[in-house]
């Protein structure tokens, strides 16, 4: 049976959790109308990205009646929606969480913070602490991921190692580096279609990228949406900078075919991955000698000391 997914590419409303609340509904009764299996929103489709001082006005506690009212709304359908998640000990973070069924059956908090170019979330939230793939009413482990996180290798990597035959990477990714040298004429849509074929090839999943489109402020967001097979082979692309909901089916064994066919999972070695980035980290936080450092430095600097000469040198020296 195909599994049918929908991406909901919107410009959700800056800190009106009210309004897009209203449309996440909306549109999942529509997916439950044309037998969507799974609709993916994007990052802080619930209340905007560009938030700064008001993320704590629209931070909610998992427990808060707008995400139950969500839930409820999720009775036969798989729904990714994201939000600013408010913890015990009030700390905010970017979360996303996975609905089904009529509850929130996982959440994810966004693992890494951009604070470079245009990005300053870390002035703002915490940053999350795990990783986990989770079975799904689709009938194999989803993994979930929050822009940044796609940009660092070991992500999509765990979260296939954990189980997960589906990685979801829910985005609000504003266009930079307008050139006609780009395949699609924006260098960002460029880097961002490479990383997600080579995450699906690598992994052997299905990827699945959801961006917002729409304008907050100076940001644009240029949409992109993507659905990546274990192949590399895209099989739905969004246009650029169109809002929609963009349908595709596709046939989840397709997974294994090329988990058999490719075995990179199965060959990965775990055991020398961490034996040697306890290595890395030992020798990072000071307790055991630096690997990459001069033979001669002293402890805790990565330089050799400069060892001055034992005579004049050069223009002025005295002659014996």
């Amino acid at each position: 049976m195909p599994v049918r997914i929908s991406l909901a590419q919107i410009a959700p409303r800056l800190a009106d959790v009210d309004r897009n609340l209203g449309r996440h509904l909306e549109l999942i009764d529509a997916a439950k109308a044309d037998r969507v299996d799974l609709l993916v929103f994007p990052e802080l489709g619930l209340t905007g990205y560009l938030l700064q001082d008001l993320a704590a006005d629209v931070a909610m506690r998992l427990d808060d009646p707008r995400l139950v009212r969500l839930a409820a709304a999720t009775r036969g359908v798989s729904v990714v929606a994201s939000f600013v998640e408010e913890s015990a000990d009030h700390r905010l973070f970017i979360a996303a969480g996975l609905f089904e069924n009529g509850e929130l059956r996982h959440v994810h908090r966004k693992a890494y913070l951009p604070t470079y170019g245009l990005f300053d979330e870390r002035r703002f939230f915490a940053s999350g602490e795990s990783v986990r793939a989770v079975r799904s009413r689709l009938g194999v482990r989803v993994g979930l991921a929050i822009c940044e996180d796609f940009w660092h290798l070991g992500m999509p990597q765990l979260l296939a190692l954990d189980g997960a035959q589906i990685l979801i990477d829910v985005a609000a990714s504003p266009g930079r580096d307008l050139a006609a040298t780009h395949e699609v004429g924006l260098g960002t849509a460029g880097s961002w279609r490479s990383l997600l074929r080579t995450y699906a090839q690598l992994t052997t999943s299905f990827v699945i990228f959801c961006n917002r489109v729409g304008v907050e402020e100076s940001f644009s967001f240029w949409g992109g949406s993507e659905v990546i097979a274990p192949t590399g082979e895209a099989l739905l692309s969004a246009p650029l900078g169109e809002e929609g909901v963009f349908t595709v089916d596709v046939a989840l064994e397709d997974v294994r075919r090329e988990r058999i066919g490719l075995p990179l999972l199965r060959d990965e070695r775990i055991e020398l991955h961490v034996r040697e980035l306890g290595r890395v980290l030992a020798e990072r936080a000071g307790l055991a000698p630096d690997a990459t450092a001069d033979g001669e430095a002293e402890p805790g600097m990565e330089v050799a000391p400069v060892i001055p000469p034992g005579g004049a040198i050069g223009f002025g020296a005295e002659r014996s």
